[in-house]
């Protein structure tokens, strides 16, 4: 890991460099990105963004510093700060490959800056990812609580396309795993956010574009692995939340009804498959609340917050300072 230097979100954010074993594509990195709270604090969270995606939202580090914690956040390789010219964005070819910079952050966070409490934070395909590794080192003592954000837990899919579908799809193309899908995820959620449509965030349109990057039939593979994994149950020793909306958004084209429900998965899914997460599972429904419960409207980010706040107090009470 390189030393600290700024990060493009300017003071107090600052970012450190994981360098990793190279792919088949060259040269890989994964960026850890740090806000210190106040005050010295033996607490600390880790967050992992979502598809088509990267750290970009201060507020949810200020949320956190704000009641004493240390802030990180992991753009993981082929991601946002972590993308290199030479690769394909977003792309893998198992959710395994991101455990390396995981287990190097983690590591960091707990021995190198000293925190002895470690909750991470995972959203969408970043919660996913999160509970398959915190079941992969559910012996390592490395993780004390998981906080999933409308987590992708399943395609959102009729039954036919998620199953069989996806199945012939995904074997037909283990030669070619680079290949592109025939269809991607729209701008309905992209103009839900973005300020310069009917957004309120700016962020990184070349990092996290509006119609999103290509879904490709390797990644598509990948993800269904960690999800019939998770359908066959983890077995995760720490308290878990699972946060999302209480609404599904269906429309291909945007309509303001959008801007109050899950636009890109069915929150259906995250709730039906969030027992086999472990047997510490706790489910919140956030009414009104975006894909991104976090960058949904003030009101319901005040929802979401009191309830991170109720669940803390109640389930990493004694956390150390």
């Amino acid at each position: 890991m390189t030393g600290v230097e700024p990060d493009v979100l300017g003071p107090p954010f600052e970012r450190y460099t994981i360098e990793l074993d190279p792919d088949d594509e060259g040269p890989v990195v994964a960026t850890l990105v740090r806000r210190r709270a106040g005050s010295p604090t033996r607490r600390a969270v880790l967050y992992v963004h979502g598809f088509v995606d990267y750290f970009f939202q201060a507020h949810l580090a200020e949320y956190w510093t704000d009641r004493g914690w240390d802030f990180y956040a992991l753009d993981l390789r082929k991601y946002g700060r972590s993308l290199l010219q030479h690769q394909t964005p977003n792309f893998c070819r198992d959710l395994g490959d991101y455990f390396p910079e995981l287990d190097a952050a983690a590591t960091f966070v707990r021995t190198s800056d000293d925190h002895d409490t470690l909750l991470v934070m995972g959203h969408s395909t970043g919660g996913l990812l999160a509970a398959v590794w915190a079941h992969a080192r559910r012996d390592a003592g490395l993780v004390d609580g998981l906080l999933l954000n409308s987590p992708f837990f399943d395609i959102n899919a009729p039954w036919l396309v998620r199953r069989p579908l996806a199945a012939a799809v995904t074997r037909l193309g283990r030669g070619a795993p680079h290949r592109v899908l025939p269809f991607g995820l729209g701008t309905v959620y992209g103009e839900c956010l973005h300020a310069d449509h009917r957004g309120e965030w700016r962020y990184d349109l070349s990092w996290k574009p509006l119609a999103g990057f290509p879904v490709r039939i390797g990644w598509l593979a990948a993800i269904r692995r960690a999800q019939r994994q998770l359908r066959a149950g983890l077995d995760i020793p720490v308290p878990v939340l699972v946060a999302c909306s209480t609404r599904t958004f269906r429309r291909r084209r945007w309509h303001t009804s959008a801007m109050l429900a899950d636009a890109v998965l069915d929150v259906a899914h995250m709730v039906r498959w969030a027992p086999r997460l472990g047997p510490q599972v706790t489910v919140a429904r956030i009414d009104g609340g975006m894909h991104d419960l976090t960058l949904s409207g003030p009101a319901v980010r005040e929802k979401i917050f009191a309830e991170i706040d109720r669940w803390v107090g109640s389930n990493l009470v004694g956390a150390g300072r």
